[in-house]
């Protein structure tokens, strides 16, 4: 079994460029908005999911992770604990390869079912803060 900062470097780096961001609103006040933009700012394509749907950093939106069209690589999830595990499920279910819950979100039975299901993960952390880390 992987560390978690193996598993931290092999999401950030291999395991894809789509990261659909549940919770990215138009609102600048909101954590998910910064670290939306750090990850621009490293390459990644963003995702804004949220039931807006609005355009957020020049990427359209879309009201669920199923509505996405496309491919997605990595799942990061901006929600509360309590809504969290569902959003795992759904990122499992669209064929996600690694699920990120932010600082805060923590869910040890989406945690289980995730990683059950061969799905890599990330809980409490910000990719944010580790992807400068890498070096």
């Amino acid at each position: 079994m992987q560390s978690v900062q193996e598993t931290i470097r092999k999401i950030l780096t291999a395991t894809g460029d789509t990261w659909a961001v549940v919770g990215l609103s138009s609102n600048r006040r909101r954590a998910a908005h910064g670290v939306a933009d750090v990850l621009q700012r490293y390459g990644k394509r963003i995702v804004p999911v949220h039931p807006k749907a609005e355009t957020v950093h020049g990427e359209q939106g879309y009201p669920t992770l199923d509505t996405i069209p496309f491919p997605v690589d990595v799942v990061d999830v901006f929600v509360n604990s309590e809504l969290a595990g569902a959003v795992a499920d759904q990122a499992v279910a669209i064929g996600a390869k690694a699920v990120w819950f932010q600082l805060g979100v923590i869910d040890q039975d989406a945690y289980g079912r995730t990683r059950a299901a061969g799905v890599d993960m990330v809980m409490d952390r910000c990719p944010a803060i580790e992807i400068p880390r890498l070096g």
